[in-house]
């Protein structure tokens, strides 16, 4: 029998899509190190703002830190509506969630939490346990052309698309052709829908490492040659629009139409848990209740889960959402007022801080976690590989003076470090 995936001599895999045992011999001893210093599976629990108490347990916790490791960027995680929306959910229903597939029974409350999310962002929305799941039943659908007109088209990755999307090229490939063009490359992804009667583009909103995708220019080749778009907007969901539309949604007009397809998180800036996907059409909405692998054959968001979200839309539809997006914009600029990164100027809450070595990187973070703040090492496969760095989430609940004492703490850890100023030339 023929092998379908066969090893080079490095270990490389010989096709396109899979990359496992290479991915993991190569980022065992980066995990190992981080485990190793305590900046990996951390635990603790919540305290007041972005505090943490670290500690396995109640009894053994060690001193506070400030977490900017979350990704919570208004800071309802927190929010006394959400957590009471959860419980009131469980005691309405005396249940945590209904072990059957959503084909055939619901929660009353699912079908609330729907409703007003479809009002909220003028869409047809589905809600999902995570964006992962989501991204698995979406990319089936889409690949088989079932979104595009019965015809297949032609699936163009970004380079830097997150891995819950990159995750299904193999899948996406057993239907139709798959491309990977370089981060936001504009003029390739024109030539492609030029030469290509069918062409779906798959990118997030905002990229977990920092930056975005060019929404406006998307638009344009969508205007000009008809290109579906596949917008990943969990890091972008609430921190813009009157209702927490996102990045992505707030850049289209009231009607999403028939070329569009947004997934993002309740998770994230919204503050529950859960993921949705936005449609446009009613009949995609009915191919996705009935051929969404998640959909027919797993179960829903959980009770609490649905509860925690309906009472995220209550804050969405009232003044506090923009009170909290503008102090987060004011936070974003106290930190870009003291640290040089290439996001500096952005109105998005996640920063990089650019060291190189994963070695470094990791002693890095340590420093920071020794010195009271909790952020996230990055490296391979995460990032490429000597692309190792800090990644910093800003959230409206951070203290001005706590985002202060944290830039001061990279600066002096990286030079410690590195033996040179950052930014590292």
């Amino acid at each position: 029998m023929q092998q379908r995936n066969p090893l080079s001599n490095d270990g490389r895999p010989s096709g396109p899509f899979r990359n496992t045992a290479y991915m993991i011999n190569k980022s065992r001893t980066y995990f190992d190190a981080a485990h190793a210093a305590g900046v990996m599976a951390v635990h603790g629990r919540s305290t007041s703002g972005r505090n943490v108490a670290l500690g396995a347990s109640a009894l053994d916790s060690r001193p506070e830190i400030v977490d900017f490791v979350r990704c919570s960027y208004l800071g309802l995680d927190n929010h006394p509506a959400i957590v009471s929306g959860a419980i009131d959910a469980i005691e309405a229903h005396q249940s945590l969630h209904w072990s059957c597939a959503r084909t055939r029974l619901n929660f009353d409350l699912l079908a609330e939490l729907e409703a007003a999310l479809s009002e909220m962002f003028c869409a047809r929305v589905v809600a999902f346990s995570t964006v992962m799941l989501a991204n698995l039943g979406a990319m089936p659908l889409l690949a088989s052309g079932q979104l595009t007109g019965g015809r297949k088209p032609l699936v163009v990755f970004d380079r830097l698309a997150h891995i819950s999307l990159a995750y299904h090229k193999p899948v996406v490939s057993d239907e139709t052709r798959v491309e990977t063009i370089a981060h936001n490359d504009i003029d390739e992804l024109e030539r492609l829908c030029r030469e290509h009667p069918v062409v779906a583009y798959v990118c997030d909103g905002i990229y977990s490492m920092g930056g975005n995708a060019p929404i406006r220019e998307l638009r344009q080749l969508q205007e000009r040659y008809g290109l579906f778009l596949y917008i990943d907007d969990a890091h972008g969901i609430s921190i813009f629009g009157r209702q927490g539309e996102g990045v992505a949604r707030s850049q289209f007009p009231q009607e999403l139409g028939d070329r569009t397809v947004i997934v993002t998180s309740l998770a994230k800036g919204f503050g529950a848990s859960g993921g949705m996907v936005m449609l446009g059409t009613a009949d995609q909405e009915a191919l996705f209740r009935r051929y969404s692998i998640p959909y027919a054959f797993s179960v829903p968001p959980n009770l609490a889960a649905v509860g925690a979200a309906l009472g995220s839309c209550k804050i969405h539809r009232s003044a506090e959402l923009g009170d909290r997006q503008g102090r987060l914009a004011q936070r974003i600029k106290v930190f870009d007022r003291h640290i040089a990164t290439a996001q500096q100027g952005n109105s998005f809450p996640i920063r990089m801080i650019a060291i190189g070595s994963e070695t470094k990187a990791i002693a890095i973070a340590k420093e920071l976690l020794d010195a009271g703040f909790y952020t996230s090492v990055t490296f391979f496969p995460t990032v490429a590989q000597g692309k190792a760095g800090i990644r910093v989430c800003i959230t409206a609940d951070h203290e001005d003076n706590d985002i202060e004492r944290l830039c001061d703490c990279i600066l002096e850890a990286v030079a410690e470090t590195t033996g040179k100023p950052y930014p590292l030339r």
